[in-house]
């Protein structure tokens, strides 16, 4: 057998379990692995090549987020491995499937001062759920079924719930070019190893256990963490919420867009009095998803203290991340919310009661309280009646509507980040996948909230929460649904932080990118800390002169200057054409006014809550 054909059969083993993306980062010592995939017919004309590992990962990890489905990344030893470090945190943290290929020498040259050789085994830590190494040699039958059975296992690993990044570290030896003229095939009986998931659903008598505790609490509210687009969980989590009349928080990063959750908890918790705020604590919480952006929903759920928190997971590590965990019911989101709302229906229909729509009810809950102060006159001076009445879930997130529209609606606003990142929302296509850098970017549409009605999907590396590879996710998507319109809106210091995210040769047509410069790290303007320290300026907020129409201008992306809101509203149909192609949208603001504007808006929010 030659020496290079398990390595080759890696390529066949991804084509049989499906894998359909790979991103190559040219070296040497990967050579056998970069031509297994490019010549495998499955992958000819499809493989990607970026040059910047760190760069790559990312890519790789828009297209996981995109498809839910692995992505196999492949670079070459040494430090090419290490700068997949980022993204595979990222991915462990977000749950997505990455098979992450990395070449390297054989152990015998390990810490013999040989080039590119460095301690590859288990790379990535605690940061991947696991590390595979390919058996070096593989001339002997069992090697060889060895090496197989390793892949198998790392790709069903991967996929498994909750899905993540896996390392396979391959040890190749010289020579690893095919000798010219040497034929190179793929053998077709290669050991394939398929892991069914299961689709389990809560026994009768834990149903009857959560339904009577569900009746026994007072005040039960659910809140969603970040989580892809789910059709099937969002309308099972409507007809909970319906039949329960609960209410449902959620950060614009958990893609409930199909129920009427409430999610303007950044806006109005920051200024409700204590007594107020009393008023919204649940006794019972419900969660499900990954990570918050809001930290005054945080603060507030970790201060409420609820007598029991429920968080729904399949399998995995749950994070008590409020300080109040009490159960973990193990099975899918959607299959709780459904089971425990068939219960609680027929259950209510036998009273005879009717079962409004939950947006019915919670409309008649906020009818007639247009704001939070409207609520409060109509319990005059009485201080209990005002917390009863007036202060709910539904009530506060419909002030805190109408609040941002009058906000924003002002005359007279100096030309800011935040407005114009208002505006910037309001003008987002249909169906876009909308991608939020970190750092400011996705507190401002977190505040906001996005336009009503339209079909957005929201995506922000919020598993890590770093400004490393923000662009290069953003265009990940864009590779992996070119039909698709793909908006990345972000600030300075990320985009310009990950620029080799468009050093490679593939075109992105459906990307739009706006860069909120303020020539700095202007979020450190704008959080308590930094913001009163005297070395701000230097040490702090980055200061940088750059601007993107020199990289524009390098990669061919149409270039597009503001710097007031007429201008602004002037270039938005252009900019969001779909036929205008792969542009950047380059907003210049003041840091200074920026700051001086939001803490404007933090005045007047904790004013109109008080």
């Amino acid at each position: 057998m030659n020496s290079l054909q398990a390595v080759f059969n890696i390529a066949e083993i991804c084509a049989q379990h499906g894998i359909t993306d790979v991103i190559l980062s040219p070296g040497s010592r990967s050579a056998p692995l970069t031509l297994a995939f490019a010549r495998h017919p499955a992958y000819r004309g499809k493989l990607r090549v970026v040059p910047d590992e760190r760069a790559a990962a990312f890519i790789g990890l828009g297209i996981a987020q995109a498809t839910r489905r692995p992505v196999a990344l492949v670079c070459t030893s040494g430090t090419a491995g290490l700068n997949y470090a980022p993204a595979v945190a990222e991915a462990y943290f977000q749950q997505l499937p990455l098979l992450v290929l990395t070449a390297d020498r054989p152990p015998e040259w390990i810490d013999q001062l040989d080039g590119q050789t460095i301690r590859q085994r288990d790379l990535y830590g605690a940061h991947a759920k696991g590390t595979f190494d390919f058996p070096a040699d593989t001339s002997h039958a069992d090697a060889k079924w060895h090496g197989e059975r390793l892949l198998n296992e790392a790709i069903n690993l991967a996929q498994a719930f909750p899905a993540g990044p896996v390392q396979v570290n391959v040890p190749l030896r010289e020579p690893f070019y095919p000798k010219p003229g040497e034929e190179m095939g793929y053998e077709q009986q290669v050991k394939i190893m398929h892991e069914d998931q299961t689709n389990a659903t809560l026994p009768p008598a834990e149903i009857l256990t959560l339904r009577q505790l569900l009746r026994q609490a007072s005040r039960v509210l659910v809140v969603a963490g970040q989580q892809p687009s789910n059709p099937g969980l969002t309308a099972a989590l409507h007809e909970f919420a319906a039949a329960r009349q609960v209410p449902v928080v959620a950060d614009v990063i958990t893609n409930l867009e199909g129920v009427a959750a409430l999610r303007k908890q950044d806006v109005f918790l920051a200024g409700l009095p204590k007594e107020q705020k009393d008023a919204l604590r649940p006794d019972l919480l419900i969660t499900f998803g990954q990570s918050l952006i809001s930290k005054s929903l945080k603060l507030f759920l970790r201060d409420a203290a609820p007598a029991q928190h429920w968080h729904i997971q399949p399998a995995g590590p749950v994070a008590d991340t409020f300080r109040s965990l009490t159960r973990i019911i193990r099975v899918q989101p959607a299959a709780f919310f459904q089971q425990l709302a068939v219960f609680e229906t027929k259950d209510y229909n036998r009273s005879g009661g009717s079962n409004p729509s939950l947006s019915e009810s919670v409309q008649k809950v906020i009818v007639g309280s247009n704001s939070i102060l409207s609520a409060k006159a109509e319990t005059g001076s009485n201080a209990s009646a005002t917390t009863e009445l007036a202060i709910t879930w539904p009530r506060a997130d419909a002030a805190a509507t109408q609040f941002l529209t009058n906000f924003f609606a002002a005359k007279g606003q100096p030309f800011n980040e935040f407005t114009a990142f208002y505006q910037t929302l309001a003008a987002l296509p249909d169906a876009t996948a909308l991608h939020l850098a970190n750092s400011m970017a996705v507190r401002y549409a977190n505040i906001i909230g996005l336009p009503a009605g339209q079909q957005i999907e929201v995506f922000a590396n919020r598993g890590t929460s770093g400004i490393d590879g923000c662009n290069s996710t953003a265009v990940g998507a864009a590779l992996a649904q070119p039909e698709r319109p793909v908006v990345l809106l972000t600030g300075d210091v990320a985009f310009f932080y990950d620029r080799n995210a468009f050093w490679h040769n593939y075109p992105t047509p459906n990307l739009r990118v706006v860069l909120f410069n303020n020539h700095g790290g202007g979020i450190f303007r704008l959080i308590d800390g930094p913001r009163q320290q005297p070395e701000l300026d230097e040490f702090f907020e980055t200061t940088q002169a750059l601007t993107a129409e020199n990289l524009c201008r390098d990669f061919q992306l149409r270039y597009l200057p503001v710097a007031s809101f007429a201008e602004l509203e002037a270039a938005l149909p252009v900019f969001f054409a779909a036929e205008s192609g792969a542009a950047v949208l380059e907003v210049f603001t003041d840091s200074k006014t920026n700051a001086a504007f939001f803490e404007d808006y933090r005045k007047a929010a904790k004013a109109a809550f008080a």
